[in-house]
């Protein structure tokens, strides 16, 4: 070993060591704060591990992943443009089918196995950011992407009857509607405000409201009063979406809550012990976030 510390290995070190690494693949990944994130809990469960990024090309994946292994490392995050790939190469869990996506990688007896912790994630963070949210019986959702599948299928399987989802492209709102059925409803974009009066719970899974995006133009007013309002975006931390609920006095699950959440499953299945989404934690990855 180096005189390093366990939660900063390098990659250079993996052939030399068998301290637990794992890493996050994705292409580009130099802006994630996964690294962040799991050496600080590394760092205060006094585990010795490691986590790194690897930056691999789409035409690189396949290697990749099928020697994960070798290349010393016993598990990894996926991100784009990776995550619908990674399902051929390794045996997914029932939700990475149902999504067509994973996000999380681990090797058990030499077999690479597949889940998607994007589910968690979100509804982990509505539970501790909005307690009693599952009593709505009609959410909305913007978006038909990848996030989109994920925050679906965590609404159908917490109970939520009907679920109305919004795309500016309503053929992907009904190919998605297609694959999770009939409690999912495809509308078009501009039928958004014929169905917030109902929305119990309000999720953008869009780009719109990030910095550098265009603004999520809603009229808030319309929902009504007991409903909560979810942002997946967390460049800036309080989106106007969020700025505007909270201004009403609704309830709000910004994305920084998810993007801790989804990544607790991953670290206990990598190095044996199950992390807390902690307020300190969430006010590190929060500086760095307003530093960048």
């Amino acid at each position: 070993m180096t005189g390093r510390s366990p939660c900063c290995i390098g990659i250079s070190d993996l052939t030399v060591s068998r301290t637990p690494v794992a890493c996050l693949i994705g292409w580009p990944a130099a802006h994630s704060r996964s690294p962040l994130i799991h050496r600080y809990w590394l760092r205060t469960l006094g585990i010795e591990g490691g986590y790194v990024i690897e930056a691999v090309p789409p035409e690189d994946l396949r290697d990749f992943v099928l020697r994960l292994s070798l290349h010393g490392f016993v598990g990894a995050n996926v991100t784009i443009p990776h995550k619908e790939d990674v399902l051929a190469l390794s045996t997914p869990d029932a939700r990475a089918k149902a999504i067509g996506a994973a996000n999380t990688l681990w090797l058990v007896d030499g077999e690479l196995r597949s889940t998607n912790t994007d589910v968690e994630g979100f509804i982990n963070n509505l539970d501790a950011s909005a307690p009693g949210w599952d009593a709505a019986e009609e959410a909305l959702v913007l978006g038909a992407g990848g996030s989109s599948r994920a925050v679906v299928f965590g609404l159908l399987e917490r109970g939520v009857s009907r679920v109305h989802l919004a795309n500016r492209t309503i053929a992907r709102a009904e190919a998605l509607a297609t694959t999770f059925g009939s409690r999912v409803q495809p509308m078009a974009w501009d039928a958004i405000n014929d169905v917030l009066p109902r929305a119990r719970l309000l999720v953008n899974t869009t780009s719109l409201g990030m910095r550098g995006q265009p603004a999520l133009e809603l009229d808030i007013a319309r929902l009504p009063q007991q409903a909560v309002v979810a942002d997946l975006v967390y460049v800036p931390l309080i989106t106007p979406l969020l700025a505007a609920a909270q201004a009403r006095g609704l309830k709000t699950a910004d994305g920084l809550g998810m993007l801790l959440h989804q990544a607790v499953r991953g670290f206990e299945l990598w190095f044996g012990k199950r992390p807390q989404v902690t307020a300190e934690l969430r006010a590190l990855v929060e500086a760095d976030l307003t530093k960048s």
